[in-house]
């Protein structure tokens, strides 16, 4: 084999660097809408099966940047989340996290057999005093 001629590899990674270039070339025009969608949805923590000091961390990370952050649960994970909101504010009172607003609802999902449920659901807003 001449030195001239790339050997296989050279020329897929040479194409997969075209492709590389030319999508970020059309990225580069939806990056700015994506980062100011991100962002917006970042004040919200939803809790799930992860143990309960996750979302801890997590809302007393985003309360670090944000004025306030909203914790969301479902179903039998409510509990869980005023776990959450219960230990920022009885365990962080020197720091002044305070419970803004309570919100409940009920949404009606369909289950994996075809009913349809109905299932509570709870947004519970932490602020900075």
């Amino acid at each position: 084999m001449s030195e001239d001629t790339p050997t296989e590899a050279e020329e897929i990674f040479t194409e997969s660097q075209k492709l590389k270039d030319d999508a970020d070339t059309v990225d580069e025009t939806k990056s700015e809408d994506v980062e100011d969608t991100s962002r917006k949805t970042r004040d919200v923590i939803f809790v799930g099966t992860k143990p309960i000091m996750t979302y801890v961390t997590a809302t007393l990370t985003q309360l670090s940047t944000q004025s306030f952050v909203t914790i969301k649960a479902r179903g039998q994970r409510i509990t869980q989340a005023v776990d959450v909101s219960q230990m920022i504010v009885k365990r962080m009172n020197t720091v002044g996290y305070k419970i803004k607003d309570v919100r409940i609802a009920s949404d009606s999902l369909l289950s994996q057999d075809g009913k349809t449920r109905n299932v509570s659901t709870i947004e519970i807003d932490i602020t900075k005093e």
